[in-house]
């Protein structure tokens, strides 16, 4: 279908929680997205590995998006080899919906560092994908379109700016936590906490 609306949304979901969650679903309602694709990351180009190998993951995050119809999980960087670089995984994509565009959703870290990608320009110079940066609404001096103005001169026109309820939660606040053997209740999804008391997971 031409009318087609996908979000990329990437991470190595190591472990998945409600922030990731928020996120993707303030995206599919503002952007009205027919689909928005949880894209994990086999080993991400900026770090050695994981801290849980893919097998558990992958678990977690179906168990965290449960049924939710808009969201799916591609496998896109799972089932290649490395290196994993996004303008490879947007490519393969391209093939896949061959009709569709793209969002690609990001934080603004993600952009602001987004000129140091490997080939960045491979990812819209073709006009089938927005990058959408999802922002913090309670910072003062917001990021713009043209931020990368001097060394990506034609990008702002394929950058959205979306404001993002702040929740402050991140993975590695929520593995120092489950290290220190306190709760995360209310930080993770019920299911992925049982999963990871099950296999006895972020002890390490």
């Amino acid at each position: 279908m031409g009318d087609q609306h996908i979000g990329i949304f990437g991470g190595t979901f190591d472990p998945p929680h409600h922030a990731h969650l928020l996120m993707a679903e303030q995206a599919c309602e503002m952007l009205n997205l027919s689909q928005l694709l949880f894209v994990p990351a086999a080993i991400p180009p900026h770090k050695d590995t994981t801290r849980v190998g893919t097998v558990h993951r992958l678990k977690m995050l179906e168990l965290a998006i449960g049924n939710n119809t808009h969201f799916t999980i591609s496998r896109v960087d799972l089932d290649r080899p490395g290196p994993h670089y996004s303008a490879d995984m947007v490519r393969i994509l391209y093939e896949q919906y061959p009709t569709a565009h793209f969002s690609f959703i990001m934080g603004e870290d993600s952009f602001r560092n987004f000129h140091t990608w490997n080939r960045p320009e491979a990812l819209y110079r073709d006009g089938r994908l927005t990058l959408t940066v999802m922002i913090r609404t309670c910072e003062g001096k917001q990021i713009t379109a043209d931020y990368h103005a001097d060394r990506l001169p034609d990008l702002a026109q394929y950058v959205r700016i979306l404001p993002f309820p702040v929740m402050e939660v991140s993975s590695s606040d929520v593995v120092r936590r489950l290290k220190a053997g306190k709760s995360v209740r209310y930080l993770l999804p019920e299911a992925v906490i049982a999963y990871i008391h099950e296999h006895d997971l972020y002890k390490m």
